[in-house]
Parts: structure tokens; C-alpha cells; sequence
């Protein structure tokens, strides 16, 4: 899949750490329908492949693998504690401030003895209540006070830091899930510009026009890629039927859909539309450097990075809460609204206007959100946190990352 959980462990072992991940045998996105999960995720992943005590070494870290056990209506980690108790970590980093996971790992902290981080990767676009004014008593908010401020808060008595990948993030971390404001820090999730990054030489770009005419396109098309789940919420038959429209309209317009879910077989059948099923991560980048311009129609997603660091112009709606993946690097349409999209789109058919942006893009992905750089700064706050709780000498740091299923 290729997310922070499955990208930052490299990072830290490559810098020097000792590296474990623990992973649930959940499928990707478990709480889908599962007409859904099986449509957009069967055969790629699975989670077939995640087996209860398993244990693997990958790209410099370990993947241990924990079954799961449901407790009021929720999945955690069976057997966490004594896992953490058996791999006697230094530092624990999980992705998440709320749910049973961090709060497992807050109430094993004080027999252990490591340092706590979290995460807090909501958007105010998919948590309704940040987009809502909603009085004191309202019942939905006391029900998010008791199920998740008051956890929330819990587990921040454990913690050191809770890294909010945007400012719209960190909002919702403070406002709802019960993080203080001072345990806050607002760091991206990062590219792996190794697999990430613009065309480099002749050669790619030679690469480039093969792959375009081995998925149809022509040189001169001006390609439009989505990548992701083929979903309702995320929308991206909306991208469709706008190039269906430029190409009925003579416009050079193309799109290129890789992903699988329940609005592929309308994306396929409109003009000018070609859908590929999902793709290992690293073939990702050659398809983002065949492409022209990225465009998510609704929510955000960390593959808007990715195709920027390629040095795509990106396209999303003015909604957006991480107005900052698109600063200097792409514009803004009207959510939802077809012919705005088609105006914007329209806007970069001037090569050198794509350029500009793409340009940009991948520089400011290079400069301030490489894995790279996330990395070293979450190994400063680690090794800083490890340093303050006293003069007891252990191995060098190690870091315990936790996660459910392997999430997008």
C-alpha cells in the first residue's frame, strides 16, 4: 500500500534505529461493507497474507503479526502487551490518539518503561462534527466526549507527543479526541522520493511514451491521473465524466484510473477513461511521471504527495483542509461541481503553466516532505525523550510502531 506505517520504519532503520512494526491480520479497511472491501481490495490487499505469530524482515525492520479480538464493537491488538514485553522497546510509536490500540499501548507504558507517541491522521473533511457548530449539549458531541475525548485524553497522560500529519489534523485531535494543545505537532507524512520524484533523464522519458502508448494515450494527450479506491466517498467518476466531456468536445483531455471499487465499471465505460487495477507502490511513480496533471475530486489523500513530488500540477476541491498540498503547486475547483472542475482543468492545458506548478511541487516535496526528513526529526524527538527519563544504559534506540490493518 505504501503509507506512512508501511514507509517511516525503513526510514528510522536507515537511520540507525532497531525497527519493529505490529501489524493486526485485518484486512485493509475491515469496517467496509464487505461487497466494498472485496470489490476495491480482493486479490491485491487482503489481508490474506497477514497470518497471527508471523514474523518478517523487510527492508531493514521486522513486521510482527498479532490476531485481533473485538471489544465493544471495536478491533484491538490480542496479545499486545506481551509482545511489547518480549521486544522490551524504547520508544512506541502508534498511528492513531484514539482507539484500543494506543490506549493497550499506554496502559503497558508504566511496567515497560518506554516513551509513548501518537498520531492523529483524521481530516475535517471525513470527521463531520469539525465541520459542524454544534451546541455544548448536542447528543452527538457528548457521545464523542465520552467514546472519544475522555479515552483520548487518557492516553495522553501517557505520551510525549502527538504528531498531526496537517493543521486541520491537529484541530481535530485537540477539539475532539482529548490531545492537549502542548503534546501537538504538526508533522506531514511524507514521500519516499526514492519511488517519488520527476523525470530525471532521457531515458524516463523515453520509458514515458511507451507507457502511454501501452495504455492508449498518445504524446500529445494531456493526461489526468486519479489512484485509489474507486468509491462513492472519494468520487472520482466525477473526473471521468469532466474528460469524457473534453474529449466529446475535441479537447486532448485523458484519464488514467488505477485503482479497483464500485464506480470502476462506469469510469470504464465513458470516453477517453482507461482504469488499471491497483499497483504494488513502486510501480506507482512510473504511472504518476506518465501522466500530466493529478487530480482527487473530494477527499485529500497522501497520493496527492506523491504525484506532486513527481512534479504533477494537483487538482482538488476548494474544501480541501490541507490547504498546503496545494500552495504554489496546483488549484482549487468547487467541490462536487462538474463544470468548475472542467474550467480548471481547462486552465492547464498551457504546458507551461503545468510546468510551473509541477516544478514547484516537486521541490517543495523534496524540501519539506521527504521520509527522509521526517525521519530524522522523529528520531530527534525519540532520542531527546529517551535521554530525559534517566541515566539507564540500553541498546540503541528502538522503536515499536503500531498499527492495525495496513491502512490508506
Amino acid at each position: 500500500m505504501g503509507y506512512l506505517e508501511n514507509f517511516l520504519p525503513k526510514y528510522l532503520a536507515r537511520l540507525g534505529a532497531e525497527v519493529d512494526v505490529i501489524a493486526t491480520d485485518l484486512p485493509t479497511y475491515h469496517y467496509m461493507s464487505e461487497r466494498e472491501r472485496k470489490v476495491a481490495y480482493t486479490g491485491f490487499a487482503d489481508g490474506s497474507d497477514l497470518v497471527p505469530g508471523a514474523i518478517e524482515t523487510m527492508q531493514g525492520f521486522k513486521l510482527h503479526v498479532l490476531a485481533h479480538a473485538k471489544a465493544l464493537g471495536y478491533m484491538r491488538m490480542a496479545g499486545l502487551r506481551k509482545k511489547l514485553r518480549s521486544i522490551r522497546p524504547n520508544i512506541v510509536q502508534t498511528t492513531h490518539a484514539i482507539g484500543w490500540i494506543p490506549l493497550q499501548a499506554a496502559l503497558a507504558k508504566p511496567g515497560l518503561s518506554y516513551k509513548l507517541f501518537t498520531g492523529s491522521h483524521y481530516h475535517a473533511s471525513v470527521f463531520p462534527l469539525a465541520n459542524k457548530k454544534v451546541p455544548p449539549w448536542n447528543k452527538e458531541l457528548l457521545r464523542c466526549r465520552v467514546t472519544r475525548s475522555l479515552p483520548g485524553r487518557l492516553v495522553s497522560l501517557f505520551t510525549e507527543k502527538c504528531y498531526a500529519i496537517t493543521s486541520d489534523c491537529a484541530d481535530v485531535a485537540v477539539r475532539f479526541f482529548g490531545v492537549p494543545r502542548n503534546k501537538v505537532d504538526i508533522c506531514p507524512l511524507g514521500v519516499d522520493t526514492e519511488l517519488f520524484r520527476p523525470i530525471a533523464n532521457q531515458e524516463e522519458r523515453q520509458e514515458r511514451l511507451r507507457v502511454r502508448q501501452r495504455l492508449g494515450f498518445s504524446e500529445s494527450d494531456i493526461i489526468c491521473i486519479y489512484t485509489g479506491r474507486l468509491g462513492e466517498d472519494k468520487n472520482p467518476l466525477l473526473l471521468a465524466r469532466a474528460v469524457a466531456q473534453l474529449t466529446s468536445a475535441g479537447q486532448r483531455f485523458r484519464a488514467l484510473f488505477v485503482g479497483n471499487g464500485v464506480q470502476g465499471e462506469a469510469i470504464r465505460s465513458l470516453p477517453g477513461c482507461v482504469v488499471r487495477p491497483f499497483v504494488p507502490v513502486h510501480e506507482l511513480g512510473n504511472l504518476y511521471r506518465v501522466a500530466d496533471i493529478g487530480v482527487w475530486p473530494t477527499q485529500e489523500s497522501t497520493s496527492m504527495l506523491d504525484a506532486a513530488a513527481c512534479g504533477l500540477p494537483i487538482v482538488a476541491n476548494d474544501t480541501m483542509t490541507a490547504p498546503e498540498r496545494l500552495e504554489g503547486s496546483g488549484l482549487a475547483y468547487k467541490l462536487n461541481d462538474a463544470e468548475d472542475l472542467i474550467r480548471t482543468l481547462l486552465k492547464l492545458r498551457d504546458p507551461e503553466i503545468r510546468n510551473r506548478l509541477g516544478s514547484y511541487g516537486g521541490q517543495k516535496m523534496a524540501r519539506d516532505y521527504s521520509l527522509e526528513s521526517v525521519a530524522w526529526r522523529r528520531l530527534r524527538d525519540y532520542e531527546a525523550a529517551f535521554r530525559c527519563r534517566g541515566s539507564r544504559k540500553e541498546k540503541p534506540v528502538s522503536e515499536e510502531v503500531l498499527e492495525g490493518p495496513r491502512l490508506g
